[in-house]
């Protein structure tokens, strides 16, 4: 999903995450544990880390969540899901091109009442068709959000530690290429989708899905002459995905 919604929810989320990060942080100046029944153990607290670094660092939030091992095997079960209603939908397409077929090589042949039930026929299913699409892309965004907003909402603190024992002092999201995005171009040294996913397979617990499960966006920026990934959209929605900034 490359839409404003998606650039929205991953701000939010992301945003969200790092103030439930914040709120388990011990206040300054306050009590001791000891002094507070119940209260959780220093070590079991958890803080933002400090921006003490000085590198600027770029990561696919997207590519992050969609290339990790939760988010593939989530994006293969929406996709699955989806699959019979894109099927539907493909034959209720079929079916309306057929009859605009015949209204075009048999229109002229046709009486004026046979030609204009025929016209209202071809309205009123492509009516419905176009209903049923948006319904279908509404249905499929928000189930593809809910997968982001799940996986996001824990992968902030392994982006945010990364960041923090590496050196950067701040990180770009590069899933929308410029000029929707703020980056013009960035170098692969600085990107820290890889190690990201890395660590966060490694904290999920997720084993990778199969080889033959559907590929999700991929992580990082797009490499010239690679072929983009498949998304989770029904037609006429599809849209190929963004191509990021150039890497190195």
């Amino acid at each position: 999903m490359t839409t404003k919604f998606v650039r929205i929810l991953v701000a939010t989320v992301f945003g969200l995450s790092l103030c439930a990060l914040a709120q388990t942080a011990p206040a300054p100046n306050t009590v001791s544990n000891a002094a507070v029944p119940n209260a959780p153990s220093a070590a079991s607290a958890t803080a933002i880390p400090n921006a003490t670094g000085t590198k600027v660092g770029t990561i696919s939030i997207e590519g992050a969540i969609f290339g990790s091992n939760e988010g593939r095997r989530d994006f293969d079960v929406l996709t699955k899901k989806l699959e019979p209603k894109q099927t539907e939908l493909k034959t209720m397409s079929d079916e309306i091109d057929g009859l605009k077929k015949q209204l075009t090589t048999q229109g002229d042949k046709m009486n004026e009442d046979a030609a204009a039930t025929l016209r209202k026929q071809i309205e009123s299913k492509q009516k419905v068709f176009d209903r049923s699409v948006q319904d279908a892309r509404e249905e499929a965004q928000g189930q593809q959000g809910e997968i982001m907003q799940r996986v996001l909402g824990k992968m902030a603190p392994v982006i945010v530690k990364y960041a923090s024992e590496n050196g950067f002092g701040m990180i770009i999201d590069t899933s929308q290429p410029w000029p929707q995005g703020p980056v013009v171009w960035y170098g692969e040294a600085v990107d820290i989708t890889q190690p990201v996913i890395e660590a966060y397979n490694v904290k999920s617990g997720v084993p990778a899905p199969p080889a033959s499960a559907a590929k999700p966006p991929t992580a990082g920026a797009a490499k010239p002459g690679t072929a983009p990934a498949a998304k989770p959209v029904v037609p006429p929605a599809t849209k190929p995905p963004a191509t990021n900034p150039p890497k190195q």
